[in-house]
């Protein structure tokens, strides 16, 4: 009887054991794509594999949150500097940003372009990025878009979204970002 009871409590020990070590939540993978970046040069995504990234949708004449967000990401990149970040932000008026639009804006805003990934392609290419890989919406021509930032693991995971609008997005982004890298 004690061992029938021994065998129960190991086997319900290791159960709870497992539940307890959950692999960390991802919300899908990054499908490979290639655009253009800002210096009008091919961009595939396997520049970044094996790498930890942040990402975000934004336009360069953006009169509402993009330059808030544009700053942010600028705060990141201070933040994690040398610590093999990348970011990569993605426009939603691909017919007006062109590379030199892009390579404008992104010198305003100092980015260091051995980090941050200004990219521009056709509409549809976007779109399927933003709609179905990022799940952030549609690039359709109405210049709509997320103000979320996405974190995203070395294996292509995207790990966690964060809405740039909450006080502690970017300390949180921060923080999780520096996990990953040191994982």
């Amino acid at each position: 009887m004690a061992s029938w009871r021994s065998t129960v409590s190991a086997a319900l020990l290791a159960l709870v054991l497992t539940a307890c070590s959950k692999a960390p939540e991802t919300f899908g993978e990054v499908a490979p794509f290639k655009l253009t970046d800002q210096a009008g040069k091919p961009f595939d995504s396997s520049q970044l594999n094996g790498k930890v990234w942040i990402a975000d949708f934004m336009f360069t004449s953006c009169p509402g949150p993009c330059p808030r967000m544009t700053s942010q990401m600028h705060q990141v990149q201070m933040q994690l500097e040398g610590q093999g970040i990348q970011l990569v932000s993605f426009t939603v008026d691909p017919e007006h940003d062109t590379p030199e639009v892009l390579a404008e804006y992104s010198a305003k805003f100092k980015a260091s372009p051995q980090v941050w990934h200004f990219l521009t392609g056709t509409k549809s290419d976007l779109n399927h990025l933003a709609k179905d890989v990022f799940k952030l919406g549609v690039v359709d021509g109405s210049l709509e878009h997320s103000t979320r930032f996405v974190l995203i693991d070395r294996s292509g995971q995207i790990r966690n979204y964060y809405l740039t609008s909450e006080p502690d997005a970017i300390p949180n982004l921060i923080k999780d970002a520096e996990a990953l890298l040191k994982s």
